[in-house]
């Protein structure tokens, strides 16, 4: 298990688990992240990620991008 933000650009991955308070896994389950669930990385910018999930494409800081273990 490793951060989304050691991913490889591309490469679709399965969320196994998301970690941090409950508020940020809340937003994280509202935008779509959820365990079991694939997302891709994009693309990175100045430490942001962008990443595709449940056919949406979605900004997220470097700090929630942490938090999402694949």
């Amino acid at each position: 298990m490793l951060p989304l933000t050691l991913a490889e650009v591309g490469e679709e991955s399965i969320i196994q688990k998301i970690g941090g308070k409950q508020e940020v896994k809340a937003h994280l389950e509202n935008l779509g992240f959820v365990a079991g669930g694939a997302v891709t990385v994009i693309n990175t910018i100045g430490g942001n990620v962008i990443v595709n999930v449940k056919e949406s494409r979605i900004a997220i800081s470097k700090e929630m991008a942490q938090k999402i273990m694949v």
